[in-house]
């Protein structure tokens, strides 16, 4: 995962890839931990 910060100290931005079935659990744990701003995209091209 990418862990960026933010203007303010209190927020990071923080970006991965996820496999699908991982995704539907963990965006409403994340929610119920107090995450906010999410955003889901899908992965249209992987260039190794």
């Amino acid at each position: 995962p990418t862990v960026s910060k933010l203007a303010d100290d209190n927020w990071v931005a923080i970006e991965t890839v996820l496999e699908e079935s991982v995704v539907r659990t963990l965006i409403p744990e994340l929610k119920s931990l107090g995450a906010e701003g999410i955003i889901e995209y899908p992965l249209n091209k992987l260039v190794l």
